[in-house]
C-alpha cells in the first residue's frame, strides 16, 4: 500500500524550530567542521580507499514502497563491484524521520544519506549540514536535463538543485467510474473547476429511502497540502518573497481571496450534504473512497496503486487532472513527496561520494521506471517511461494522468511551492482554518485570516534564528 501522508504534530513543529535554532549557530557552510566538509569529493575518494564503504540511508517508506526501496538498494549493492554498501533503515513517518535527524545533528551522528519530505527543504538548506547536490552535479558533469523540470524546480534554490528528488507525487482527482455512470454522468469528462466539481457532486450524492446518505458526491481529508495545490493552480504564491525563493518568506498568504474561496466552496458542499466530512485523517478519507461511499476524491498519485487494488471487484478507479479554482486559473499543482540529502558534516569523503553514487543510480531511467510501477510515484527521470513495459501501461492507464499533468505546465514560482522554515506549522494552521469554516465555528474569511495570523510568530522566530 502507498504511504499515507503523516500529520504534522505540535511536538514535531517545536522540534523543527528547536533544531533550526541549534543548527543556525553553525554559521558558515562548513558547519564548524573543516572547510571541505560540505564539498563534493570526486570519484577518487572511493578509489583511494581500501575495502568497502558503508552508507546508512534513512527513509520513511513502508509497505510496497519499502519493498521498492529495498529493491533499489539491492540492485545498487549488487552492481557496484563491492566498493559501496547502502544500508536502508526505516525511521518511521516523515515527521519522525526529521525529528530523529534533528537529534542526530545534536549528537553529531547524522546518517550519510537521508530522505526528507518536501516541506523540510527550507530547514535542510538552513541546517548547514548537507552537501548541496549541485556540487556533485557540477563535479561530475551530471546532466540535470534528465530530471523532470517541474520536479527539479521545487528542490532548487536560486536555480541550483540542493537535493535529489526521489519519491515524487502530484495531486489527482479520483473518480468512481460506476458511480458516474449510475448518475448519468460521463466519467471521461471529469470536472475541471471547483464549481463543476460541486455541481457533479450534487448529482452523484445518493440517499436511501430513509433519507440517509449512502454515497457522497465528494470527499477528501482536510489536509493543508490539498489547499496548497489549489492555490498553485490559481497561480497564487503560498508565501511572500517569491514563495520564499527570493529571500526568507515573512508571511503565509493562504488567507488571500483564492484561499477563502476554497474554504467557502468546501464548507457549502459539506453543509448541503454533498460532501463527506471525514476530518483531517487522510486514512479516513482514503477509506471512504475505497469503500465506494465517496464518488470523487482528491489525493496524491502515491496512493493510486493501493486504490486500484482495493477497488478490484467493487468499482473502477479512474483518475483526472487536479481541478482548478476557476475557469480563469492558469497555474498548475505543486509536486509532493520527498528528496535525498547527502550529509557532509562528520562524514568522510568516501562516504559522501558513495552516497552520491547511489543517488545517481536511483535517479536513472531504469530504476525510476521500476520505482514508478512499484509504487505509483511519478518518475523523476524524463526517460523512465520509455523503460516501462507497454503491457503494464495498457493495464494501468490511470498512472499516466499524473505524468501528463506534470508535463502540461511549465515551471513557475507558484508551482515551485513555498520554501518556509516552519512549513509544517503553516500547513497545520491552514487545516485549522479550513476545519473551522467547514464545521461552522467561524465564517470562511475570518477562519482563514485567523489561521494565517496564528503562524506569524513562528515564522518570525525561525527567521530570526537563521539570520
Amino acid at each position: 500500500m502507498a504511504l499515507p501522508r503523516p500529520r504534522r504534530t505540535g511536538a514535531v513543529i517545536v522540534a523543527l524550530l528547536t533544531a533550526a535554532a541549534l543548527v543556525a549557530g553553525c554559521g558558515s557552510e562548513s558547519g564548524g567542521e573543516s572547510t571541505d566538509a560540505l564539498d563534493a569529493p570526486g570519484a577518487e575518494a572511493l578509489k583511494d580507499t581500501s575495502g568497502k564503504t558503508t552508507v546508512e540511508f534513512w527513509h520513511s517508506m513502508k509497505g510496497a514502497n519499502a519493498a521498492a526501496v529495498d529493491k533499489l538498494v539491492a540492485d545498487f549493492n549488487a552492481g557496484n563491484g563491492g566498493k559501496v554498501e547502502i544500508k536502508a533503515v526505516y525511521q518511521g513517518s516523515y515527521d519522525e524521520t526529521i525529528a530523529k535527524y534533528k537529534a542526530s545533528v545534536q549528537q553529531k551522528s547524522t546518517p550519510a544519506l537521508v530522505q526528507v519530505y518536501d516541506i523540510g527543504t527550507r530547514f535542510m538548506v538552513d541546517s548547514k549540514q548537507v552537501v548541496p547536490m549541485h556540487r556533485f552535479i557540477e563535479k561530475d558533469g551530471f546532466d540535470v536535463a534528465e530530471i523532470e523540470p517541474n520536479i527539479a524546480s521545487y528542490y532548487s534554490v536560486e536555480g541550483k538543485l540542493w537535493s535529489m528528488p526521489f519519491n515524487t507525487s502530484t495531486p489527482l482527482l479520483y473518480l468512481n467510474k460506476e458511480a458516474f455512470e449510475s448518475a448519468k454522468l460521463d466519467p471521461t469528462k471529469p470536472p475541471k473547476t471547483l464549481a463543476e466539481l460541486g455541481e457533479m457532486a450534487k448529482k452523484l450524492t445518493v440517499k436511501d429511502a430513509s433519507g440517509k446518505t449512502t454515497r457522497y458526491g465528494f470527499g477528501a481529508a482536510i489536509y493543508g497540502w490539498l489547499l496548497e495545490q489549489l492555490l498553485a493552480t490559481d497561480g497564487q504564491e503560498y508565501c511572500d518573497n517569491g514563495n520564499g525563493r527570493q529571500k526568507l518568506a515573512t508571511r503565509v498568504q493562504f488567507d488571500q481571496a483564492a484561499g477563502v474561496q476554497v474554504a467557502q466552496w468546501w464548507t457549502d458542499l459539506v453543509r448541503n450534504g454533498y460532501a463527506a466530512n471525514t476530518g483531517r485523517k487522510t486514512d479516513d478519507a482514503q477509506a471512504a473512497f475505497k469503500a465506494g461511499t465517496v464518488a470523487m476524491h482528491l489525493e496524491s498519485t502515491s496512493v493510486l496503486r493501493g486504490y486500484v487494488d482495493a477497488a478490484a471487484g467493487k468499482f473502477t478507479v479512474l483518475t483526472a487532472p487536479y481541478p482548478k479554482v476557476s475557469d480563469s486559473s492558469t497555474g498548475g499543482p505543486i509536486i509532493g513527496g520527498a528528496s535525498l540529502w547527502i550529509n557532509g558534516v562528520g562524514h568522510s569523503a568516501a562516504e559522501k561520494r558513495a552516497a552520491w553514487e547511489f543517488v545517481k543510480f536511483a535517479a536513472g531511467a531504469t530504476p525510476q521506471a521500476q520505482w514508478h510501477t512499484g509504487t505509483g510515484y511519478v518518475p523523476i527521470n524524463v526517460g523512465a517511461l520509455e523503460q516501462v513495459d507497454k503491457g503494464w501501461v495498457t493495464k494501468y492507464p490511470q498512472f499516466r494522468t499524473a505524468v501528463d499533468q506534470l508535463h502540461a505546465l511549465p515551471p513557475s514560482v507558484a508551482s515551485a511551492g513555498c520554501l518556509l522554515g516552519v512549513m509544517p506549522q503553516a500547513r497545520k494552521a491552514a487545516e485549522d482554518g479550513l476545519e473551522a469554516a467547514i464545521v461552522g465555528t467561524k465564517p470562511a474569511e475570518q477562519a482563514m485570516k485567523d489561521a494565517a495570523a496564528s503562524v506569524q510568530s513562528a515564522i518570525e522566530s525561525y527567521n530570526k534564528s537563521v539570520s
